[in-house]
């Protein structure tokens, strides 16, 4: 792993990282002596805010807004953080949209929206981060896919979409970087234990008279055959790893973190 003295020389940008896996990201790469930015659509004092109450300590998640919908916004984040610093190092393109409906009635606006923020947010991002990571001699690229761009699922026409194509999108950049210091690697998680599927835990203990242990084990049963959902925590400690020389030549890959679930 690398060490917490050539970490500290580290410039992090981590997207959709104000709350979820990106934040439990952000936090990480922040405890391992990285400067980290995160982003968000938040106002910047409200995003400002929100990052010092999660890290515990003001500045040391630093905050940047950016509608990843906006290339024109997307090229202001990424100019603005690499003049400031000479180059993001470690870029972890991690928003994303989510949206379940028969494809038929899938609203266009939805589609597009998707498509934008899920996908090509992150072409933009690794296309103008990376010309500082070559000059600088060394960077990671992390996008946060899903298990969702290795298989297909009924009402996620958009999701799966735009899922399989940053997985794409990480083998063709793994490739261009192949001969450099420079990797690119994708995560695809399964289910992890975040606030929205807490919620969806507690409409089925209330919608099925369970307790939580009950209603939690049916939702898991019916996803993840370990039983266990994946925490952010350890997508986060995956991510590190990443970001370290160990993994000097993990390049191109879909790494799933989900408990057996593309297993069968």
């Amino acid at each position: 792993m690398q060490k917490n003295g050539d970490a500290a020389r580290r410039i992090a940008l981590v997207t959709g990282g104000n709350s979820g896996i990106g934040l439990a990201i952000a936090q990480r790469l922040a405890r391992d002596g990285m400067c980290v930015t995160v982003n968000g659509r938040e106002a910047q004092g409200a995003g400002q805010a929100m990052c010092d109450a999660a890290a515990g300590a003001p500045g040391m998640l630093r905050y940047r807004q950016a509608d990843l919908r906006d290339p024109a916004q997307i090229d202001g984040l990424i100019q603005s953080l690499v003049q400031e610093h000479g180059a993001i190092e470690v870029l972890v393109n991690n928003a994303g949209l989510q949206h379940v409906s028969a494809i038929e009635a899938f609203p266009v606006a939805v589609w597009d929206e998707m498509l934008a923020v899920n996908l090509s947010a992150s072409f933009h991002t690794i296309r103008l981060a990376l010309p500082a990571m070559r000059r600088r001699g060394w960077g990671r690229i992390i996008n946060i896919a899903s298990i969702s761009g290795l298989r297909g699922r009924a009402g996620k026409c958009a999701y799966n979409a735009t899922k399989h194509g940053l997985i794409g999108l990480t083998k063709a950049v793994a490739l261009e970087t192949a001969a450099t210091p420079i990797t690119c690697n994708a995560i695809c998680p399964g289910w992890v234990h975040t606030a929205l599927v807490q919620r969806q835990v507690e409409a089925l203990a209330e919608k099925e008279a369970l307790d939580m242990e009950a209603a939690t084990a049916r939702l898991l049963g019916l996803r993840q055959p370990s039983g266990r959902f994946v925490t952010k925590d350890q997508v986060a400690s995956l991510a590190a790893y990443l970001c370290s020389e160990d993994a000097q030549e993990v390049r191109g890959a879909a790494w799933t973190i989900d408990g057996a679930t593309t297993a069968a």
